[in-house]
């Protein structure tokens, strides 16, 4: 049986949640769509469907949780319905992104904030990208200076610009940007998600935007295939958001490591008998103090230094415009793109060389992305296109005007290049704005391992909401000071800003790739645009990403390796995580309790049934847990109700309140046994406490109840007006006020394969209803058993809750491998030891606490 949303049952009801709560605003949730529905539309789960009692089938075109690959057709649905819509006869829109209801006065306050959250990373780079590039290809002549400057004038063009504010940015996941959420929205739309504790339903929404049938739909179909079919394209797809992911933290240490050492750097320039290992001191103060105001806030540090990056911004502006004006204004002819061709062909080697420091002027496009949780789409282009691109391209013409006329000035030309009077407030602008502007990616970092963590990715750490507004600005204490400690390292053992500059390029190269990849995953499955524009794309980005890859990697051996090493790190422990979980939780189904056992120990369970609830917490999302079977066994009595509660994430960023409780029942109803499953979206805030969670869990239940008997209700006032009919498996229908077509009945397995072909059941509500109970056509009746219900678990309730904790450890076989033996029994049992345990997110008293170990072997 597909599980069911706080009275819900078919799958179809998961799928439609999840598209709501993915809040594709682009399909109206009032139209009707294209979907794929099997051939064979016995939609029957398979034998795991076994261990819950009740065994009404699937309805006819609805997404079945089996995983058999089956032949497809195309067929329109009806309106999309959640499952709670059933009782308030009405559908919802699509929750809005935080920002929709701004005004165009808010919408330039968060503009302003981009300022000292976004744009931070590549508003610093004219500190030291002229002097990396000049350090691996020194200046020669007047057309070197303008070469370097076109190179660094198309790399701004076409990275951040073209690539990440005009076509990366429209890949979020409703609102929210970088790796994982790229992976979670190909996982809503193909069924390749690898992550543990994940039902089909919960990843497959609509398959495709597309109204009609097309060329480009049949070609998406086709990926979809071929990417859910195949294993090794599933795990190369795991393998590649990791390795993007571990890149973007090794951004998060290189990022203020760069631009702080580079602002100190100019002590140097303005001080004669300052040596470089008094910046180092003086940028490790300064990265003390930077980690340190993190936990403050993004909104409140943004509003901080927006004043100070918007002073920087329009100082890079005025200082270019002076240089300009000054020096030579014949630089401006490197807009011509054929003193790139002219550069490379005098210094040939050299300039490829100085690829690695021209990309440093992109740096900080992926914080564009990462950070898009925090602010909106729209905040961030418009800041880029009519403010930091035109100040950045000024900045980088002065000193291009000014290198000119003094070629010397090629280690520090932006301090070199700043007016006599001018120097120490634009110094002191500078250090401030690389201070608090060189966390860009520390944000995303967080951003990145909170979407990592809610996908099974990465071990639970404590995050801080920082906003009661936004949901999205969070704080992670844990890896804000790791982050810190390895940025130090750094700091002190690479003291060369040119081989800081080559580790950077590493970090954020190897991220870059990994977005282009996705992205051309998601033009090909879910935008479905021309092949021609999808392949232009990743043949041209992801050659030029690749081109400038090969230069940083030639110089690698120079120190930049460490950033490497803790990329590698990152990767590892992201990955043993993920195959530790899977392991544990694929040994976990394999080994639940079988319904047989359960019907055969009766509805006392074998032991004696004291008044209370029992919240039996486990990270199973079907079937009895064998934990459970350890409870009854210690236990001198269990409570007279059990709900087995799964706390797990879904591929959506949020999950609606009235949509977070899945229910049914385990076993008949006099056993008092129910299945939850509380869902939550990898940006939802779990900040409630144990007595609202219960609150929450019990009105659930009793909607779930309410909502069963009026079905059964309304199926026996069915049955009564069709006795003399002899095709009975047609559902009946209720018609809402909007419109909206709702069944009302199930019909019986050996009818289904008739029915398999009724149009009007896709439109069919979730509920589902309990097979074995006799249907009493006296209404009297079944209102008394449902009084009796509702006023048992009202007892229950009164007498108190219990959290039963079942905490399942896994250990290798003594025939494993050698490899696996440490992996299991030391890597993962380590990160899971010293991980936050689930529960912690609820502060239940520990008078309310009965814990279980079990280990299995794998």
């Amino acid at each position: 049986m597909a599980e069911v949303a706080a009275g819900s049952g078919g799958s179809s009801s998961s799928r439609r949640e999840e598209i709501n709560g993915a809040g594709l605003s682009s399909m109206d949730s009032l139209e009707s769509r294209w979907v794929f529905q099997d051939e064979d539309d016995s939609e029957i789960d398979d034998e795991e469907d076994d261990d819950d009692y009740d065994d009404a089938p699937h309805l006819a075109g609805v997404d079945s949780d089996d995983e058999d690959t089956q032949d497809q057709r195309l067929i329109r649905t009806g309106p999309r319905i959640d499952s709670f819509d059933v009782e308030a006869l009405e559908v919802p829109g699509a929750p809005r992104s935080d920002y929709e209801d701004f005004g165009m006065g808010r919408k330039i306050v968060l503009a302003f904030q981009t300022l000292g959250v976004v744009f931070g990373d590549v508003g610093t780079s004219p500190l030291y990208t002229f002097s990396v590039m000049f350090s691996k290809a020194p200046i020669n002549g007047n057309e070197d200076v303008i070469g370097a400057l076109s190179l660094v004038i198309y790399t701004l063009i076409l990275i951040p610009l073209i690539k990440y504010v005009l076509v990366v940015l429209w890949a979020n996941d409703d609102g929210e940007g970088g790796t994982f959420a790229l992976y979670s929205l190909i996982c809503r739309h193909a069924k390749v998600s690898l992550l543990p504790n994940q039902l089909p339903s919960d990843a497959r929404i609509s398959s495709f935007r597309l109204k009609v049938p097309s060329a480009e739909l049949e070609r998406s179909l086709k990926i979809k295939e071929r990417l859910e079919t195949s294993l090794t394209l599933k795990k190369l797809l795991l393998v590649l958001v990791l390795a993007g992911t571990s890149m973007v933290i090794a951004d998060g240490v290189v990022t203020p490591a760069m631009s702080v050492m580079s602002a100190v750097g100019g002590l140097k320039v303005g001080v004669d008998a300052i040596e470089q290992d008094e910046v180092v001191m003086i940028s490790v103060a300064f990265l003390v103090i930077l980690f340190s105001v993190q936990k403050f806030g993004t909104s409140k540090v943004g509003l901080a230094v927006g004043p100070a990056l918007f002073i920087w911004f329009c100082s890079l502006a005025g200082i270019g415009i002076y240089n300009l004006l000054k020096y030579d204004t014949s630089v401006l002819k490197a807009f011509n793109p054929v003193h790139i061709y002219l550069y490379f062909k005098r210094n040939s080697v050299k300039a490829w060389y100085a690829l690695g420091g021209c990309l440093l002027c992109a740096t900080g496009s992926e914080a564009m992305f990462a950070d898009l949780c925090y602010f909106s789409v729209q905040s961030i282009q418009l800041t880029f296109v009519f403010l930091v691109l035109p100040c950045l391209l000024l900045g980088y013409l002065g000193q291009a005007a000014y290198l000119i006329n003094n070629p010397s000035g090629e280690e520090q030309p932006f301090f070199y290049s700043i007016p006599g009077g001018m120097f120490w407030p634009i110094f002191l602008v500078a250090n401030i704005a690389a201070l608090i502007a060189s966390r860009t990616m520390t944000t995303a970092t967080f951003s990145c391992i909170k979407q990592s963590a809610a996908l099974g990715c990465f071990p639970r750490l404590k995050i801080v909401h920082t906003s009661r507004k936004f949901m999205g600005q969070i704080y992670i204490p844990v890896i804000n000071w790791f982050l810190l400690v390895v940025c130090l390292i750094v700091v002190c053992s690479i003291s060369s800003i040119n081989e800081i500059g080559n580790a950077y390029g590493i970090a954020e190269l190897g991220v870059m790739m990994m977005t282009t990849i996705l992205v051309t995953i998601v033009m090909l499955l879910i935008w479905q645009i021309n092949i021609v524009i999808v392949l232009s794309f990743v043949i041209f980005f992801l050659g030029l990403e690749l081109t400038f890859f090969s230069s940083v990697l030639w110089s690698v051996t120079d120190g930049s390796w460490i950033i490497l090493v803790f990329a590698v790190i990152m990767f590892l422990i992201m990955y043993i995580w993920n195959y530790g979980s899977k392991l544990k939780y694929e040994t976990e189904v394999k080994q639940k309790l079988s319904m047989d056992l359960m019907r055969e120990l009766g509805c006392n369970l074998g032991t004696i049934r004291a008044p209370g609830i029992g919240l039996v917490y486990n990270e199973l999302a079907k079937g009895v847990p064998a934990i459970f079977g350890h409870f009854l066994t210690t236990l001198p009595a269990i409570h007279s109700m059990i709900i087995f509660v799964c706390i797990k994430y879904v591929p959506v960023p949020m999950v609606p309140q009235s949509e977070r409780f899945l229910f049914r029942r385990v076993c008949p109803k006099s056993y008092h046994i129910f299945r939850c499953i509380a869902r939550y979206g990898y940006k939802d805030v779990r900040k409630e406490n144990h007595q609202t969670f219960e609150q929450l869990l019990i009105e659930s239940i009793e909607k779930f109840i309410r909502r069963e008997a009026q079905e059964r209700q309304l199926e026996s006032d069915g049955d009564e007006d069709t006795d003399n009919e002899e095709d009975t498996s047609l559902s009946r229908v209720l018609i809402a006020p909007n419109g909206s077509v709702y069944s009302l009945a199930v019909p019986l397995l050996a009818e289904f394969g008739s029915s398999s072909n009724n149009p009007i059941s896709e439109a069919s509500t979730s509920e589902e209803v309990t097979a074995d109970l006799p249907v009493d056509p006296s209404i009297s009746d079944a209102e008394h058993g449902f009084e009796r219900e509702l006023s048992f678990i009202r007892k229950a309730k009164e007498s108190g809750v219990v959290y039963l904790l079942g905490h399942g450890d896994i250990r290798a076989r003594k025939d494993s491998w050698f490899i696996k033996k440490l992996v299991i029994n030391y890597f993962y049992a380590f990160l899971r030891k010293n991980c936050r345990r689930g529960i912690a997110n609820l502060s239940v008293p520990h008078s309310h606490l009965m814990q279980v170990g079990m280990t299995y072997m794998v």
